[in-house]
């Protein structure tokens, strides 16, 4: 069992012990009603503390047990919780560090509670599209009072616990302990004095009142503005309906309610959508040959050569972290111009009072530039950041070989081209990685580590931990063209093509998927991104896969020179200074110029059609790189396409919202695709893997 039973003289101490939170799985929660049964079969013991081992007291569910059989079985939560309150002797619950949600639901249902200062509170199920499950809705408005509560729990971030303890009639913690390291003495000090109290006079808290004076007005004022901040996402809404039960309703049938509206919500697309990107960002750093305790690199200095948007991005990754950044480029100029750069975005972070002055100050302090190869010689970690074309390269890495240290990691940020390749411009392949990181590099979570065949497993391991230190979600792609995200894209862009040829216009093409929940249609994107990039990539492709057919609008537009946004004119027309996408007559007549010339004869398109055609072509193409081994599971194209491509998270990534349409009805939909002349059908052939989980009647997950 997870939880620990000891006795110190008239005071019986429940101690959970299932790192790193004590989750509340099965094994504790059989611990605790064990360890409570042993506490009241005693008449030596007086009063009861339960507390939580290590760096928590209790940060809620065991997320092993997520989805399974195993939350429900008895013991559950709702089970612990009234045998706390059942109990006819006092029940202390000494809260430190993290006490979130079933975590906290627990504590509420003991009699009283000592909190040391510092401990983080919540009740953030909302984030997983649900709300506390185990009368968290019905508790917490008793204690705090009904808005501070309901901000807790539709938010879902925590507070700290000298804030609540100080709030004026909160009734959540009996006392503030003076330190975490006094809590323990404290809360058995608060033991013996209310040792022995009759069990009638023992306070619950479902016997508090639980009001709010203005009642349906203010329910309704703040109906009005979650409404507005939670769009796509139920749970919110549903978070205030099972608040306001709180206040209108009995306790037991307020229990009833908060646990109608929590099935609802479980079975929700929106929940298993949220739930499947918290398992699947954790399991990304999971690599199944490398272990955990892998031993990993020392990284005390970073050199990045390149001082332009990714190189200056890229290198606030690591003054964020307070890892000292030696930027190289050629000429001071670049350089003078990069770091400019980097202090504008800095200095506009101070001015929103994102940044204090003096973090900015050390931030900058640990930036230094260098225009000789010479100076990285000391670095732990080297990035190049320079022009994507294989022979700049080649020049950078064999000059790379030649000046860093014997252990140093060498990493490209190549967006496309052959890790291989350019672990073989050197004599240390072993040390070389793709760390792909997306524009703006500053900003984006995503991490893209591309593992060549060489790539040794501990400095695998290094890049995983050290992207962790600069909060990026790293995924692990084997080398192909594109690794992961791009060689899906250029999927999805191939159909955005097509679907102009046959007879939509750019803008309907982005309004459909962006109401679909795209940050931002293929057509919006290509115009931010520089349409250029996709027509390099295009002429590279037509000698090395001439097979591959695309729509020629996007290489018309470009011999335009509309390039998007840098340009004034891309699919869209700009206004100077300003972002918006403004449709373009010259556009629209192109594609139709262009249609003619092709002979083909514009159809009506509706937006489903599109919908389909752009999602599962990522899909298919993500199948087809689960079975070249691309990557290790679907979670991880999941984890790219929501961190990195603008996936809306409440449908949970293209593989997993394949997984709920069902891989049936995908797969038809793709041969339905196959039949269209534009493309030449076997794109649109479902996956081997498509077919064979049809067959097995599995999904994805």
């Amino acid at each position: 069992m997870t939880a620990e039973y000891k006795v110190l003289g008239e005071i019986a101490v429940i101690t959970m012990t299932n790192p790193p939170v004590n989750g509340l799985g099965y094994s504790t929660r059989v611990g605790i009603t064990d360890g409570l049964s042993k506490a009241n079969d005693d008449p030596a013991v007086k009063a009861i503390i339960i507390t939580g081992a290590g760096k928590a007291f209790s940060g809620g569910a065991d997320i092993k047990e997520f989805g399974t059989s195993k939350a429900l079985q008895e013991p559950n939560l709702l089970s612990v919780i009234l045998a706390l309150e059942a109990s006819p002797k006092p029940i202390v619950a000494a809260i430190h560090s993290v006490v979130m949600g079933g975590g906290l639901e627990l504590a509420l249902g003991c009699h009283y509670r000592v909190v040391a200062p510092g401990t983080s509170v919540a009740l953030p199920e909302v984030k997983l599209g649900l709300l506390p499950g185990a009368g968290g809705t019905q508790r917490l408005p008793r204690v705090l009072g009904v808005e501070t509560a309901l901000n807790m729990i539709v938010s879902g971030e925590p507070v700290k616990s000298e804030l609540l303890a100080s709030a004026p009639g909160q009734k959540l913690f009996d006392k503030l302990a003076a330190s975490a390291e006094s809590l323990f003495d404290e809360a058995v000090e608060f033991a013996k004095s209310v040792a022995g109290k009759p069990a009638a006079e023992l306070p619950l808290v479902r016997n508090l009142p639980c009001k709010h004076p203005q009642g349906d007005a203010y329910f309704q004022f703040a109906r009005n503005m979650v409404t507005g901040m939670s769009k796509n996402y139920p749970a919110p809404l549903k978070c205030l309906e099972a608040v306001r039960a709180s206040t209108t309703m009995k306790f037991n049938d307020g229990m009833a309610e908060e646990r109608r509206l929590f099935t609802q919500l479980m079975l929700s697309p929106e929940s298993s959508a949220l739930r499947h990107l918290f398992m699947a960002e954790r399991a990304a750093s999971k690599i199944p040959d490398v272990a955990d305790d892998t031993p990993k690199r020392d990284i005390k200095t970073v050199g990045v050569i390149g001082a332009g948007t990714m190189g200056g991005g890229i290198s606030m990754n690591f003054l964020n972290a307070g890892i000292p950044v030696k930027i190289l480029e050629m000429k001071q100029e670049a350089l003078d111009r990069g770091i400019a750069t980097i202090k504008k975005n800095y200095e506009a972070q101070v001015k929103k009072g994102k940044l204090k002055q003096d973090k900015y100050d050390q931030r900058m302090s640990l930036l230094s530039t260098t225009l000789s190869y010479d100076d990285l010689k000391d670095c732990d970690l080297i990035i190049e950041a320079v022009f994507e074309e294989l022979g700049v390269k080649e020049t950078v890495f064999k000059k790379l070989d030649e000046v860093a240290k014997p252990g140093a990691i060498l990493a490209s940020n190549t967006s496309t081209l052959d890790v291989d390749k350019i672990a073989a411009f050197t004599k240390r392949p072993q040390d070389v990685v793709g760390m792909h990181f997306f524009s703006p590099a500053n900003v984006m979570k995503l991490l893209e580590v591309v593992r060549g065949k060489e790539t040794a497993k501990d400095v695998l391991a290094t890049v995983m931990a050290i992207a962790k230190k600069i909060k990026k979600t790293a995924v692990v792609s084997g080398v192909c063209d594109g690794f992961i995200g791009n060689r899906m894209i250029e999927q999805y862009s191939r159909q955005a093509g097509f679907l102009l040829d046959e007879g939509a216009t750019p803008q309907q093409v982005d309004k459909a998927i962006e109401k679909f929940g795209f940050a931002m249609g293929p057509f919006r994107m290509g115009d931010l991104a520089g349409n250029d990039i996709g027509w390099a990539i295009r002429k590279r492709r037509a000698t090395e896969r001439a097979d591959m057919k695309y729509s020629r609008t996007a290489d018309k537009l470009c011999e335009l020179g509309r390039f998007g946004q840098k340009t004034g004119a891309g699919w869209y027309d700009y206004q100077a200074g300003k972002r918006d996408a403004i449709p373009s007559q010259v556009v629209l007549d192109l594609i139709e110029q262009h249609r003619k010339d092709e002979g083909i004869t514009p159809r009506k398109i509706s937006d489903e059609e599109i919908v389909q055609r752009l999602v599962y072509a990522l899909v298919n193409e993500g199948a087809r790189i689960l079975e070249d081994g691309i990557a290790s599971k679907s979670g991880d194209i999941d984890m790219v396409y929501l961190t990195g491509y603008g996936f809306p998270i409440f449908r949970g990534g293209p593989m997993h919202y394949a997984s709920q349409a069902g891989l049936y009805n995908v797969a038809e939909a793709m041969k339905r695709f196959a039949k269209n002349p534009r493309d030449d059908g076997k794109f649109w052939e479902p996956a081997a893997l498509i077919q064979k989980l049809v067959a097995e009647g599995k999904s994805f997950s």
